[in-house]
């Protein structure tokens, strides 16, 4: 990736401030700033207490083992993640506690306390032991969001296997590539899964991914639903059968910490997905220590992250952390808005949900479904918010502050990404000065800078690169396959710091503001505005729900914005609201950011895990190749983009 040798222009300012309410704080794990003081002193050392609080097999010889750009946590330590997640709390007073907690998108559900769940997890590992799999080996797992998917990670943990979990709304082409690169013998996968009242067929994704790969020698199936389902014989065998002979104890496998846990892939700018790979140690310790401390576990909490483990906050904040914490974790199958708006805020009340994380998408889909929908049900039990995902709009975080967490929750809104493993920017809820659309300060023990081209810091409110100054516990080994790609993609554009790939700004308090991809940074008349501000300004107004701001290459300015926005329900597409929006913007931010053109549209092209795919919006009006659409939600949205489109630049369709 290239570094634009411009300076990215920060436009959008907030000065609202919400501090931590005083029965939160007098609560709180961490109620005043020595964990800052302390990191601060010595980082190494920080992390090692944090280290600590982890079972150990053989303490590590050092705490960081660092050649630049690859890091060696807790080298010459062993441990393994399984048993830090279950087994220890067998003893520890959790044996009966409840780990997860699942609902079905029809409705059925399941408990798994802690005893429960480590039974079933020795049982699989022992089904993949006799299958063949041995330590290193690569197990990939495509499977809905059901028990039986950290069921499965958990098990190649014990065993020391690596798994590669692939999200469940991906095509079977994305299993072909992931499998073949991963070089995976075992798949583990479902017949199907629910998606809002329909069912997903994911062994027939598989049978067709994997077709041509010899690789693959055992399939197993998970029956989740009544439907037919081909199995080959020889191959693929039922999970039920499997672990109705397996015995119940695996005695777990010390593992290096310095050993891979998982492979994650992840889009790159190439085309070809990056399989970034975690460690066990460090990884553990990082999920471990930012989960208890940034979300405030206590004994009786109830905690659901509404992502999919499919990708790393999955991985992350609803299998690994948690369990490592002897937390109760919710998880959920289907949609947010299946059958009715309300099903998350029914199930946030049913179950008396103490903590809820999830994505501003999704933040901004209930609110354009009206608050009638929330406040039909009960949400008081609500006591933290987290955020996560993109940065997030203050108009969408006033709205789940005040809707949702009636005023009362404290909002973390974290930045990390997949190669992070963990969260770096975030509040403590019990001592952090929240402003909308701020991630607040790095975690302790983590260093961030905003910088520009050349690695110089940037000024207070001058837009400019994040990048991370110190290597951290739960940052990627490298990917997998492909030591120089790492090289080349993170630690070669500013000499001796991770290139995020971020655009950022720090305010006169040092609080961080993110602003998007640097992708998505677009060149305007010699300034580059962060399509995230523009986006932002839309969706303060009071009719719009959602919005979408891309460039598109201009003959006489180089690029002019062009804007897609969903309205919310009530309110009508007209060319004077088109025109207000445009005042809007320029009130908001100014003249420079005013979109050239602003569509009206029902609907935007979405992942099943509700991310926009500006991707596609900006391939239509540039007038390029879409490419792959498989993980889109719907279809149907990318005809919805391309009719308005054509509408107003009177073309058919």
């Amino acid at each position: 990736m290239v570094v634009s040798s411009a300076t990215i222009d920060s436009l959008l300012k907030e000065g609202e401030q919400y501090v931590p309410p005083k029965e939160f704080t007098a609560r709180a794990l961490v109620k005043d700033d020595s964990l800052y003081r302390d990191a601060d002193k010595d980082f190494e050392k920080f992390w090692a207490g944090q280290a600590e609080g982890l079972h150990w097999i053989r303490k590590w010889d050092k705490v960081l083992d660092w050649q630049e750009p690859f890091a060696k946590w807790f080298p010459g330590g062993k441990l393994n993640v399984s048993e830090n997640c279950l087994d220890r709390h067998l003893t520890d007073g959790r044996r009966n506690k409840a780990a997860i907690v699942w609902e079905g998108e029809p409705g059925d559900k399941k408990v798994f306390t802690y005893h429960q769940l480590w039974r079933e997890v020795n049982k699989f590992a022992n089904v993949l032991k006799a299958l063949g799999v041995k330590r290193g080996d690569r197990v990939t797992i495509y499977m809905p969001m059901i028990p039986e998917l950290p069921i499965a990670m958990l098990a190649c943990s014990r065993i020391g296997a690596i798994h590669s979990v692939i999200f469940g709304g991906f095509s079977s082409k994305a299993v072909h590539d992931r499998v073949l690169d991963a070089e995976s013998s075992v798949v583990v996968t479902a017949d199907y899964g629910y998606r809002r009242g329909g069912l997903v067929a994911l062994k027939k994704a598989v049978d067709e991914g994997i077709a041509d790969l010899s690789i693959v020698k055992h399939v197993v199936v998970y029956k989740r639903a009544s439907g037919d389902c081909a199995m080959k014989e020889g191959r693929d065998a039922w999970w039920d059968d499997l672990m109705a002979k397996a015995d119940d104890w695996y005695p777990p496998e010390p593992m290096d910490a310095t050993d891979p846990l998982f492979i994650l892939y992840t889009s790159g700018t190439t085309g070809k997905p990056k399989g970034i790979v975690h460690s066990t140690g460090g990884y553990l310790v990082g999920v471990a220590s930012t989960h208890k401390l940034i979300f405030d576990i206590h004994e009786d909490d109830f905690y659901w992250c509404t992502a999919d483990i499919g990708w790393v906050t999955g991985h992350s904040y609803i299998v690994y952390g948690p369990l490592a914490n002897g937390a109760t974790s919710f998880m959920y199958e289907g949609s947010p808005d299946f059958p009715k708006q309300d099903r998350w805020w029914k199930l946030v009340e049913e179950y008396g949900i103490t903590i809820m994380y999830t994505a501003p998408t999704a933040i901004r889909a209930c609110m354009r479904w009206g608050d009638e929908w929330p406040q039909g049900h009960d949400l008081s039990s609500l006591r933290l918010l987290g955020t996560v995902g993109e940065p997030i709009n203050p108009e969408a975080w006033r709205w789940y502050y005040r809707t949702i967490g009636g005023s009362r929750c404290p909002v973390v809104d974290t930045w990390w990404q997949t190669e992070t493993g963990m969260i770096l920017i975030t509040p403590l809820p019990g001592i952090s000065t929240l402003k909308p659309g701020s991630a607040v300060l790095p975690f302790p023990g983590v260093s961030a800078e905003v910088v520009d081209e050349t690695g110089a810091v940037a000024g207070v409110n001058k837009g400019g690169y994040l990048v991370i100054t110190k290597p951290w516990p739960a940052m990627l080994m490298t990917i997998f396959k492909d030591p120089e790609r790492y090289k080349a993609t993170y630690w070669s554009q500013i000499k001796g710091k991770y290139f995020t790939g971020d655009g950022c700004r720090m305010d006169g308090d040092g609080f961080f503001w993110l602003m998007g991809r640097i992708d998505d940074v677009i060149n305007l008349s010699g300034h580059r505005v962060g399509t995230m501000e523009v986006e932002s300004a839309l969706v303060s107004h009071s009719q719009v729900a959602e919005a979408a701001v891309v460039g598109k290459p201009d003959p006489l300015k180089g690029q002019v914005l062009v804007a897609y926005v969903v309205l919310k329900s009530g309110n009508h597409r007209s060319p004077e609201l088109v025109g207000e929006l445009k005042k809007h913007v320029r009130a908001e931010i100014g003249p420079i950011a005013v979109p050239e053109t602003i569509y009206i549209t029902d609907k935007l092209p979405k992942t099943r895990s509700g991310k926009i795919m500006r991707r596609v919006i900006r391939a239509l009006v540039s007038g390029q190749e879409i490419g792959d659409t498989t993980t889109l939600e719907d279809p149907g949205a990318v005809e919805e983009v391309r009719k308005w489109l054509a509408a107003v630049e009177g073309k058919a369709p």
